[in-house]
């Protein structure tokens, strides 16, 4: 990001980009929220300590991936047993229209997993949502892998998941980082989830604008250039 700053402190339209995702949070009515920080935790402890609403920080000592990221979680997670969201902090165009649109399913059919999905006209390099001749969720296959039909998917996850919480924790559990990367990705609780015969659905209803994220700084311009434009500056 070329800047001392953790990422998510990085500003867009002048204001740390992890407070557009909390304000969404907060307009979706999720009342607990947990931040899971890293390097120079401290910042944003610190930015974040003005915030009226509630925030409980946990420490990911090791960056081992998002299933570890969440792992680290286990002790504030034991004993909820309604619903946890997980979102990214490093993408400010999240909508709270669309977290109520998941909330809302995942309160009428009780999955063990709902992933809130978008359709994207162009999804090069973006993991594809895989659903059978019933229109049912079965996996999610990355791009890297996809075979020439999957490639022709336009439904892609985009790094938003509501768990019910216990089965959350099993796949916590089970996670194993016997990957290129040695690491826990968050994405495989899914496929664990669906091979235990436990209902995992997808829903497209993200915006297109959501699957704007920031890595860098070309997307970070990017991304501060479309929220002028919506109307957020």
């Amino acid at each position: 990001m070329k800047s001392d700053l953790p990422k998510v402190l990085c500003p867009v339209l002048g204001r740390p980009m992890i407070h557009f995702v909390l304000d969404a949070l907060e307009a979706a009515g999720i009342e607990r929220k947990i931040v899971v920080v890293g390097h120079q935790s401290e910042l944003v402890e610190q930015e974040l300590a003005s915030r009226s609403d509630s925030i409980e920080f946990v420490l990911q000592s090791e960056q081992l991936g998002t299933g570890h990221a969440v792992q680290v979680c286990r002790q504030q997670l034991q004993g909820v047993d309604g619903s946890t969201l997980v979102v990214a902090g490093d993408s400010p165009l999240i909508q709270s229209a669309s977290l109520k649109k998941l909330l809302a399913h995942f309160g009428s059919e009780q999955p063990s997993l709902l992933l809130g999905t978008l359709e994207k006209d162009d999804p090069t390099g973006l993991g594809r949502v895989v659903r059978n001749e019933a229109g049912q969720f079965t996996g999610i296959v990355e791009h890297k892998d996809a075979s020439e039909e999957e490639l022709k998917i336009r439904e892609v996850n985009m790094s938003t998941y509501l768990f019910n919480t216990p089965d959350l924790l099993w796949a916590l559990d089970q996670l194993r980082n016997n990957n290129a990367q040695s690491e826990y990705y968050l994405t495989d609780c899914a496929s664990l989830l669906h091979g235990e015969g436990k209902k995992v659905e997808a829903l497209a209803v993200l915006e297109e604008c959501e699957a704007l994220s920031i890595n860098n700084v070309d997307e970070l311009r990017l991304v501060d250039e479309k929220m002028r434009a919506m109307g957020y500056a």
